[in-house]
C-alpha cells in the first residue's frame, strides 16, 4: 500500500465551544511532517489508538476530547500530517458535523510531502461483541454503517458509500451528531452537549425527527462519519479499505483501530 502524504499549505483556525464542555476554544491546524498530533499546553499527543484515554460518548486523545469529527475530516480529505494546537482541551462543536472543518481545510489548500508505504491488509479483521460488529479488509473505499434501535424508531437505518473519499464532503461530512429524546434528561444531568444547539444536533423523536434533518438517514451517516474518524487513528487511508459497521460506537471503533494499527505496523498485515 503506497499512498501520498499531505498536510495543509498554511495554518487554519477554528473557534467555538467544546461540544460537551461548552468551554470556548480556538483550534489551529498547522502544517506538519510527523503524522497527526494534538498539542494542548506543553503536551503533544500523537493520534494513535494507544493514546486514546476515554471513549464514553466521544473519543478522547490524551487530554483532548471529542477528536472524532476533526479526525474524520482529515481522513476524508486524506490529510496525513498536521500539528493541531488547542487553547482548551476539547475540539469545538462547530455545527455538529465535520463540514466546517472540511471547508476551512479546503480554503487554505494542501501540499504533498512525498509517499509512504504500509503493508496491505490481506485478510478481513473482525470485531464482534454482539450486538455490535465491525469488519475491515483491504478494499477500494466501500464503507457501510448499519444503525439499529430495535423496536424504537427508526428501527433499522443504514448508509453506504462505494467511494468514501469521493462522497465524503457532500454525503457524509454534513451529517450532524444526534440524540434520542429520552437521552436528553441524562445529557443535561451529566453536563454533556453544552456546546450544541438545536440547530447543531439532530433530535430523534419517538416516531420521527423532532427538528429538521439534513438527510433522511442522517444518524447512519453521522455514525459512519464517527467510525471513519476513529478508524483513522490506525493511520490507514480510507480509500484502501472496505468497512462494515453494525451498532458500533467509539469504544469498538478504537479497539478496531488498534487491531488495524498493529497489523500494519508489526508487518503482520497478512493476518
Amino acid at each position: 500500500m503506497i499512498f501520498t502524504r499531505r498536510t495543509v499549505a498554511n495554518p487554519v483556525s477554528f473557534t467555538g465551544l467544546g461540544l460537551h464542555t461548552g468551554v470556548p476554544v480556538e483550534l489551529t491546524i498547522h502544517p506538519g511532517e510527523n503524522g497527526i498530533a494534538f498539542r494542548y499546553g506543553s503536551t503533544r499527543t500523537e493520534a494513535t489508538p494507544d493514546n486514546v484515554t476515554d471513549t464514553r460518548r466521544s473519543t478522547k486523545l490524551g487530554e483532548v476530547g471529542t477528536i472524532e469529527h476533526l479526525m474524520s475530516a482529515l481522513a476524508g480529505l486524506e490529510i496525513t500530517d498536521a500539528e493541531i494546537e488547542l487553547t482548551a482541551p476539547e475540539i469545538p462543536a462547530m455545527d455538529g458535523s465535520s463540514l466546517p472543518f472540511c471547508q476551512g481545510l479546503r480554503g487554505v489548500g494542501m501540499v504533498e510531502l512525498g509517499e509512504k508505504e504500509l503493508p496491505s491488509l490481506y485478510c478481513r479483521i473482525f470485531l464482534q461483541e454482539l450486538p455490535l460488529k465491525i469488519a475491515v479488509g483491504k478494499g477500494t473505499g466501500h464503507w457501510r454503517y448499519e444503525y439499529e434501535t430495535g423496536d424504537r424508531w427508526p428501527g433499522s437505518m443504514h448508509f453506504e458509500s462505494t467511494s468514501i473519499i469521493d462522497a465524503y464532503e457532500t454525503e457524509i461530512a454534513p451529517a450532524r451528531t444526534f440524540v434520542l429524546t429520552e437521552e436528553l434528561p441524562m445529557i443535561e444531568q451529566y453536563g454533556l452537549g453544552k456546546g450544541l444547539t438545536r440547530e447543531s444536533v439532530t433530535i430523534l423523536g419517538e416516531a420521527g425527527f423532532d427538528n429538521e434533518a439534513r438527510f433522511p438517514d442522517e444518524p447512519a451517516r453521522h455514525k459512519l462519519l464517527d467510525m471513519l474518524g476513529d478508524l483513522y487513528l490506525s493511520g490507514i487511508p480510507a480509500r484502501y479499505l472496505n468497512v462494515v459497521g453494525t451498532r458500533n460506537g467509539h469504544t469498538a471503533n478504537v479497539k478496531m483501530a488498534a487491531m488495524m494499527h498493529q497489523a500494519v505496523n508489526t508487518k503482520k498485515a497478512g493476518c
